[in-house]
């Protein structure tokens, strides 16, 4: 499928709820999606997923895509997913921890495939273990332990004498990044403050009480919340003048300084690889839990100038895209 076919399908709200397919096929199998993320994010996903059947061996029109997207709407999320699942698909895609926990609280025999940088799948109870999940979840996960702390590295390695931190947290997310992470700062002699952002709304405040309590810089977690408004944030760092990371290569690209974190076109690549191997015959209780197989470090030279920084030569050797 080219990619001017899916940004047509896919291009604006007014097409939301949809299916996607090359002609009509009543006997393809067909691929729920669902995400809590932006319509206008939303076309590169599919089309990320689509590589990925397509490299399973299920190309359009042989397989169906039925896609629904929240537009960050939490209210939208389970009479979506009651419609995917009555459109009898054969797997789900699930972006994100709350599409991943509407998915498994509907239904305990589909084969969910999710993409969920916010989770544990096994203190979650969705997997026994990574190596043989054992349910009907299995997909991409993120090994929050291993990567949590490169964060903090990078900040300290831009902000030398770094000690305090805010962390700006969305709770819908779980409490896996917020342990983690506090528990890293803890062993750097590093202080943390947790800010709660629930709505788009919370973020001018939380940034005004992180600069209060004399955060030398802020770690934005991963979070839908936060890659749907990406542009403001960007504003907020600028405004504070306190230096950001998070996980999003959108935030540099919108004039925040620095991201690093999975690429996630290769992540909904690989989660469609995975839904096509269950088309195939596999099973969610016997395909490992994978990781992401493709990490990027995005830095933004223009926004590390307004913040009174400089690039250390050890970022900018690393850094797969420095941005003028």
């Amino acid at each position: 499928m080219k990619r001017r076919h899916v940004s047509r399908l896919l291009a604006g709200a007014s097409l939301w709820p949809l299916t996607v397919h090359a002609q009509s096929n009543s006997e393809a199998p067909k691929v729920g999606f669902i995400s809590t993320g932006s319509e206008q994010l939303a076309p590169t996903r599919i089309e990320a997923i689509v590589s990925g059947l397509k490299a399973s061996g299920h190309a359009l029109p042989q397989v169906e895509m039925v896609v629904r997207v929240t537009g960050g709407d939490p209210s939208k999320l389970r009479p979506m997913v009651a419609e995917v699942i009555a459109r009898k698909v054969s797997v789900l895609v699930a972006a994100g921890p709350a599409a991943l926990r509407e998915l498994r609280a509907a239904t305990s025999t589909l084969p969910i495939i999710a993409y969920d940088f916010e989770t544990d799948p096994v203190a979650e109870k969705y997997a026994q273990s990574i190596a043989r999940p054992g349910g009907n979840v299995t997909g991409v996960f993120l090994d929050l332990p291993n990567f949590s702390g490169k964060w903090i590295e990078l900040l300290r390695e831009l902000v030398p004498q770094l000690s305090r931190i805010a962390l700006i947290w969305d709770p819908a997310t779980g409490r896996v990044q917020v342990d983690t992470l506090s528990k890293i700062a803890g062993g750097l002699n590093i202080q943390t403050d947790l800010l709660e952002a629930h709505a788009r709304s919370d973020f001018a405040g939380v940034f005004a009480v992180a600069k209060d309590r004399g955060a030398g810089a802020i770690i934005l977690l991963s979070s839908p919340l936060i890659i749907n408004n990406v542009q403001e944030l960007a504003q907020l760092e600028r405004r504070h003048r306190l230096p950001v990371i998070t996980l999003f290569s959108e935030f540099p690209r919108s004039g925040g300084l620095i991201s690093y974190g999975p690429n996630l076109m290769a992540a909904n690549k690989q989660a469609g690889v995975m839904a096509g191997k269950v088309l195939a015959g596999s099973t969610p209780a016997t395909m490992p839990i994978e990781r992401p197989s493709i990490f990027e470090l995005i830095v933004n030279r223009r926004a590390a100038e307004e913040l009174g920084l400089a690039i250390p030569a050890s970022i900018e050797a690393r850094a797969d895209e420095v941005i003028e």
